[in-house]
């Protein structure tokens, strides 16, 4: 069984996943059949203004993983990922990594075709919507 890349805060099994993936500490990449493992920091993509989602896909692809479990993963890391071949599974929040790992060995991740977050534009810009208060005088 190929090798996965797990998003997670810490470099346990019993980590939890950070759904996050561009954004994630760092990466477990488990062997799914020895649960061995080794962890990939992730804390430069952590601090990049923008292009943390390439950045770590990148680091996926180098690590020699076929898939990645995390939560949410923007389009340009998408496209990374597949274009790496790197299969991706998405919305898994609220587990550590092995409970993550046990999931997708019973068959139960269903694998992406397509990105399940929006670009965001970079750290600090976009989240404001609607008219606010500035200018609005009382």
């Amino acid at each position: 069984m190929d090798k996965i890349a797990v998003s997670c805060e810490e470099p346990s099994l019993n980590s939890r996943i950070d759904p996050r993936f561009g954004r994630a500490p760092g990466f477990l990449i488990v062997d799914p059949e020895t649960m061995a493992f080794t962890f990939i920091d992730n804390g430069a993509s952590q601090v990049m203004a923008q292009g943390a989602g390439i950045q770590a896909a990148e680091n996926i692809a180098r690590s020699g993983a076929k898939i990645v479990l995390t939560g949410y993963v923007g389009p340009k890391a998408f496209r990374g990922l597949s274009a790496a071949g790197i299969k991706i599974g998405q919305d898994l929040e609220n587990m550590t990594v092995r409970q993550a790992i046990e999931k997708f060995k019973a068959g139960d991740v269903t694998l992406a075709e397509a990105p399940n977050r929006m670009s965001h534009g970079g750290m600090g810009q976009g989240g404001m919507k609607g008219p606010g208060r500035m200018g609005r005088g009382k």
